[in-house]
């Protein structure tokens, strides 16, 4: 158990949960097109409280294990994969190469931000 509690997976584990709470938040609602906008502009923001309940503290607990480049790239990261999984579960919506080359860019992105400085 002190391996899930610490500053370098805890942070992950809780960056995940909480962009499981933002995915929803966010595109949940686009299934429920009946509903009013104001209806669901409220129940997406009582999701996206969740959402920073668990954002807030991952990034408390990772700073300084990480730099906060790092955990906006761990955060953009997981972003990306979740919603990838969601748009194909939830929504019905099929991913495209040019989805997936888009998201190696991102990746590749997100490796330099982890390299380090270049030239050292």
């Amino acid at each position: 158990m002190p391996f899930l509690t610490s500053p370098h997976v805890a942070p992950v584990l809780l960056l995940i949960a909480s962009n499981l709470f933002m995915t929803l938040a966010w595109y949940g609602h686009l299934k429920f097109t009946d509903k009013p906008l104001w209806v669901v502009v409220i129940a997406s923001w009582m999701i996206a409280f969740v959402e920073y309940c668990l954002a807030v503290p991952a990034n408390r607990i990772g700073y300084g294990t990480y730099s906060a480049a790092e955990l906006k790239t761990i955060q953009e990261v997981v972003t990306l994969t979740i919603f990838v999984i969601f748009s194909v579960v939830y929504l019905k919506e099929a991913v495209t190469w040019n989805h997936l080359i888009g998201f190696a860019f991102i990746a590749v992105g997100a490796g330099f931000i982890f390299r380090g400085p270049i030239g050292s």
